[in-house]
C-alpha cells in the first residue's frame, strides 16, 4: 500500500530555512503527480508546490521566490527547501501523491500525516 511519510518539520527562527522530506513508498517514485501542501489552523489547506513526472515544478505565486520543490527518484523522496521563512509560513505541512488531469489544482490520492513547521 502507499506511505508517504514527511520529516524535517520544527521551530524556526524568522528569516531561517528547512528542508523538508517526504519518504515515499508503495507506487513507482516519479511516475506520478507530487506536491506539498500546508495547512495552518482556522485556515483551509492549501497547495504549496507540485512536481510532475517531467520535472516540471509550480508554486503558490506567494511561494515561488523562497520555496524549491525537487525529489530524488532513487531514494524515492520528495523536498521543499524553504528559504527566509516568516511566521505566516507556519503550519501543518503534507505530502501529497497521485493526481489526475494535471498536477496544479486537482485532486491528490494519497497524503501523509504532516510534518508541523514554527515560525518564531
Amino acid at each position: 500500500h502507499v506511505q508517504l511519510v514527511e520529516s524535517g518539520g520544527g521551530t524556526v527562527q524568522a528569516g531561517g530555512s528547512l528542508r523538508l522530506s517526504c519518504a515515499g513508498s508503495g507506487f513507482t517514485f516519479g511516475a506520478v503527480c507530487m506536491a506539498w501542501f500546508r495547512q495552518a489552523p482556522g485556515r483551509q489547506r492549501e497547495a504549496v508546490a507540485t512536481i510532475d513526472v517531467d520535472g516540471t515544478t509550480r508554486y503558490a505565486d506567494s511561494l515561488k521566490a523562497r520555496f524549491t520543490i525537487s525529489t530524488d527518484n532513487a531514494k524515492n523522496t520528495l523536498y521543499l527547501q524553504m528559504n527566509s521563512l516568516n511566521p505566516e509560513d507556519s503550519g501543518m505541512y503534507y505530502c501529497a501523491a497521485e493526481a489526475f488531469g494535471g498536477c496544479w489544482g486537482t485532486r491528490y490520492t494519497y497524503f501523509g500525516r504532516g510534518t508541523q513547521v514554527t515560525v518564531s
